[in-house]
């Protein structure tokens, strides 16, 4: 074997041991952009493991299946109490729920009037809390009792509540 076929050889092991090794020191630096997305998904995800460990299941007889296939929302009813249209299953019906609140429930599988009904109040403090600092402000102390009242139609009565609550407190 001749010198001069294994001195390329060697040069370019060498490259691509040096180009595999300055290959991995930037991607270890590229990793960490995303490391702050990461964390808020990791401590939205352990809310929601927490509520869903506090989460209390019913097992007495009594409990009533309700049939999903029947819907009670009228909207015709619903403009002419609120004087405005709603929307099925919109949140922001409630008081003290906008946008971003119903967008950070929705994302926490609470997409409709019944799912919210059927929520405690610990689990929609929880819901909040895994949004960060922007929510502490807000109470949801109502919020499953107005569902409750959107889902069983009764907008004159969620109406008049409304009036007399302040941000849904």
């Amino acid at each position: 074997m001749n010198w001069c076929m294994l001195i390329p050889l060697i040069v370019g092991l060498l490259s691509a041991l040096f180009g595999y090794l300055l290959g991995r020191l930037f991607n270890k630096q590229n990793d960490c952009k995303n490391c702050d997305d990461y964390k808020l998904q990791i401590k939205r995800l352990e809310a929601e493991l927490k509520a869903c460990k506090n989460k209390k299941t019913s097992t007495d007889a009594s409990f009533k299946r309700v049939d999903s296939t029947k819907s009670l929302f009228n909207a015709a009813l619903a403009k002419s109490v609120f004087g405005r249209p709603i929307k099925e299953n919109d949140l922001t019906v409630i008081e003290g729920i906008g946008p971003k609140i119903q967008q950070l429930f929705h994302n926490n599988g609470v997409r409709s009037w019944k799912a919210l009904a059927e929520c405690n109040i610990e689990r929609c403090q929880t819901i909040l809390d895994s949004g960060g600092d922007a929510f502490k402000m807000h109470v949801p102390g109502t919020w499953p009792k107005q569902a409750r009242l959107a889902y069983d139609g009764k907008w004159k009565n969620l109406l008049e509540w409304q009036d007399e609550l302040d941000g849904g407190k």
